[in-house]
């Protein structure tokens, strides 16, 4: 048996489909946690250059809790209690206001989420609050660190499962093919090269959105042609019958008539 995706055992077949799917699923669904987080740094939601500027460059003409405030955190308190804080951050941030109207605020919108039980970021401790009613300089030298990390750990893993898989199709030529498998993985270091970049400058978003866009049109590529030999191809290349004339020689010696 030719080690081909339309020849493949149907459980392996079955195997490969399971994993494609399963990582079809946890792709859109990490699209839909970048729509979600990044997509609303500017205030509206979808994706724009301005939410990677805020992202990873910051808005530097605020505060990054005044960043959260008029982006992600918009929906959970009222405007008048958004202006209150705003206000005052760009006042000082000081401990006596704080105490006296920015307080009652924090516990009542945002301790629910902002706890020390929680992964976020503890609003219960005014030093918390106050590390973020400095300038907004987008992502730290740390965060990114981390995600670079587990971005150049993870995402290779999974490209490289799906290019193995694509490696057994044969709808396209070996070139292609040897370029197909190579993509993602260019555009995945470009993606990651491009959030330092933007922190240096946010001239370079634009490289972002292009280094995501690279990698998804990737897996979507090798993806369809995966499947499509798996389960369609098999099908239109199924026989449609025998022929008269097999049928004859298979039932009679020589093809000669009885």
């Amino acid at each position: 048996m030719s080690y081909e995706l339309k020849n493949l055992p149907l459980s392996a077949k079955v195997l490969f489909s399971s994993y494609l799917v399963i990582i079809a699923v946890g792709y859109f669904v990490a699209l839909l946690q970048i729509l979600f987080t990044h997509g609303l740094a500017d205030g509206k939601f979808g994706l724009s250059i301005e939410d990677i500027v805020y992202s990873y460059y910051g808005n530097r003409s605020g505060s990054k809790l005044e960043t959260m405030l008029n982006g992600p955190m918009q929906p959970f308190a009222p405007p008048e209690e958004r202006f209150q804080i705003v206000q005052w951050v760009r006042d000082g941030a000081s401990r006596a206001e704080y105490e006296k109207t920015i307080r009652p605020i924090i516990e009542n919108r945002c301790v629910q989420c902002h706890n020390p039980n929680s992964p976020q970021p503890d609003f219960t401790r005014f030093e918390e609050l106050q590390k973020r009613a400095v300038t907004d300089t987008g992502a730290t030298i740390q965060s990114l660190i981390r995600v670079t990390h587990v971005h150049l750990f993870g995402i290779a893993f999974i490209f490289m499962f799906i290019g193995i898989i694509f490696c057994f199709a044969t709808g396209a030529p070996e070139p292609l093919k040897a370029v197909a498998v190579a993509m993602p993985f260019v555009f995945q270091l470009t993606d990651i090269a491009s959030w330092w970049l933007t922190k240096l400058s946010p001239h370079f978003a634009w490289l972002v959105i292009a280094g995501g866009a690279g990698m998804a049109m990737s897996f979507v590529f090798m993806w369809i042609v995966s499947m499509y030999e798996m389960w369609i191809l098999p099908l239109k290349q199924r026989p449609q019958g025998i022929q008269i004339e097999s049928y004859l020689r298979h039932v009679r010696p020589g093809g000669e008539e009885s």
